[in-house]
């Protein structure tokens, strides 16, 4: 067996213990995938916003967790805190724009014409 083919050994913190992934790290990730799916589902925007402030959160808590002795997990908190970030402008951005588009009387006069339109259609 030649030395690449060895497996390394893993490094270990001074205590003798292996060290552990940061839960608030892992929960950031998983938080903000969540948030981001909800957020591109539009249907769900609103919980994907409210899921993606929690992942926020959980990724700087993570992040700070990362820096103690026998904890990792850094980037695995910063995928989610990115992650996360990402849902909300993008949570944000979507009830901007369906917020300006309700308030436009016009453009809910033109989407209401085309429906009109478009159940005339299915009559004939």
């Amino acid at each position: 067996m030649t030395a690449s083919s060895e497996p390394a050994p893993r490094a270990r913190p001074a205590g003798g213990t292996p060290a552990k992934t940061s839960a608030a790290a892992t929960f950031a990730l998983v938080f903000g995938v969540a948030a981001l799916f909800s957020v591109l589902t539009a249907i769900l925007a609103w919980i994907g916003l409210l899921l993606g402030i929690i992942g926020v959160i959980l990724g700087i808590v993570g992040l700070k967790m990362s820096r103690r002795p026998g904890v990792t997990g850094r980037g695995v908190a910063i995928g989610g805190l990115v992650l996360s970030i990402l849902a909300v402008l993008l949570g944000l951005a979507l009830a901007a724009g369906i917020s300006t588009f309700v308030n436009d009387e016009g453009a809910v006069n033109r989407l209401q014409q085309q429906v009109d339109d478009l159940r005339d259609r299915l009559d004939d």
